[in-house]
């Protein structure tokens, strides 16, 4: 395996490019080597500094007064959630399906990109923190998996 030498000049740029954007996290591929270039969220690192567990209160919306349930998928970037494939479809997942591993449970729209998520085991869906169109925010809880 080929060792991977940092590209700072590339680096820089992406780095910029989140400045310029407001994301907290960009990530680049090519020839095999992937790049990702992150930051926590305005006001998010002074609530994730005492802990760095997976538990930690969610940044924002009506769960951010609970820990992150156990079994909850949480957002992998800053985006635009959607339940369906197009508004007005039928979503993907409601509460009480059974899911497959694999499956795709939400679509999180990033830098008009559609990057879907899909469930990290078989299980049942007992919540849907999001609705359709919703702003979400990294590390966000969106779905519960048990």
């Amino acid at each position: 395996m080929t060792k991977l030498e940092p590209d700072d000049k590339l680096i820089r740029k992406l780095a910029t490019l989140l400045d310029e954007t407001g994301l907290t996290e960009i990530e680049y591929e090519a020839d095999g080597k992937r790049i990702r270039v992150g930051r926590a969220p305005a006001g998010l690192a002074a609530a994730l500094a005492p802990t760095a567990a997976p538990a930690a209160p969610s940044p924002a919306g009506p769960a951010a007064v609970d820990a992150i349930p156990p079994g909850a998928i949480v957002s992998p970037m800053v985006g635009t959630a959607y339940v369906a494939t197009d508004p007005g479809q039928a979503p993907f997942v409601k509460v009480g399906d059974a899911v497959k591993e694999g499956q795709t449970v939400l679509i999180i729209e990033a830098m008009k990109v559609m990057n879907p998520l899909t469930s990290p085991r078989d299980g049942k869906v007992t919540r849907i923190f999001v609705s359709d169109g919703q702003p979400v925010e990294f590390g966000e809880p969106l779905i519960v998996i048990e």
